[in-house]
């Protein structure tokens, strides 16, 4: 195998173990703020599936790629949903007027 694979597995591997753990520890009242993150985040990977599709190197290349835009677009407007979900849970039902 290329020595690049093998440091990109690697990499790969150790960056999934640390965010792992870093999101295991994050208190209840930052998942909000953190769903709001990996939005952002979710929307980039989007961005880069679709070029890396548009491409069209290789079959692989295209296939992989269809399966990134639909998994990390569904991940995506879910994680919309859940957050606008988890926020109206903290509005108030009716405004107080003085």
């Amino acid at each position: 195998m290329p020595a690049d694979f093998i440091s990109n597995l690697y990499v790969f591997i150790l960056a999934g173990f640390v965010g792992f753990e870093l999101i295991k520890r994050v208190s209840p009242l930052l998942h909000t703020p953190l769903m709001s993150l990996t939005n952002a985040l979710d929307a980039i990977v989007v961005v880069a599936a679709i070029i890396i599709t548009g491409r069209h190197e290789t079959r692989l290349t295209v296939v992989l790629g269809t399966i990134a835009v639909v998994a990390s677009f569904s991940n995506m407007v879910g994680g919309f949903f859940i957050t606008d979900r988890m926020l109206r849970m903290f509005k108030s039902g009716k405004s107080k007027q003085s």
